[in-house]
């Protein structure tokens, strides 16, 4: 499971015009997802970002997490997250899960984060053409693969 976190200022999704989900300050989080995923990478990765310290205290340090500062979190499906590029011009995406798979595995991490920030996240719809817009603040972007986990 990859995953790019972005602490922001707002985040928000739009889907045919219309939009699906906002927040105000916290992280929006572009969630990709392969077959060899598995709960294990979910209990991982929420734990990783729910504890992440990237919001600055009081003396400006990068020292708090989303829920210590009573943030919001957006969630993105994002298949792209798993493009190879080694041969040629046109990213393959032969190792993202196809949606019988990656669906579960989406809707679990949700719900996982939700249960580990104790507030509800903010989704867009899996496999839609969503237009997302945010503000990045800082600009802080991590970069959590759960094959790299060790």
């Amino acid at each position: 499971m990859r995953t790019v976190i972005q602490r922001v200022k707002y985040a928000s999704v739009t889907i045919n015009g219309e939009m699906k989900s906002k927040i105000g300050q916290g992280l929006l989080i572009l969630v990709g997802i392969e077959d060899a995923d598995s709960r294990d990478d979910i209990e991982w990765l929420t734990k990783k970002i729910a504890n992440l310290r990237i919001f600055n205290d009081e003396k400006g340090v990068m020292n708090l997490s989303v829920s210590d500062v009573g943030g919001e979190i957006l969630v993105v499906s994002q298949f792209t997250l798993h493009a190879m590029v080694k041969k040629g011009n046109r990213p393959s995406y032969i190792h993202a899960s196809k949606p019988d798979i990656a669906i579960p595995l989406y809707e679990s991490f949700c719900d996982e984060m939700s249960l580990r920030i104790g507030r509800e996240v903010r989704t867009g719809i899996f496999g839609a053409d969503m237009k997302v817009e945010l503000l990045n603040d800082g600009p802080v972007t991590i970069f959590i693969d759960t094959k790299n986990m060790e």
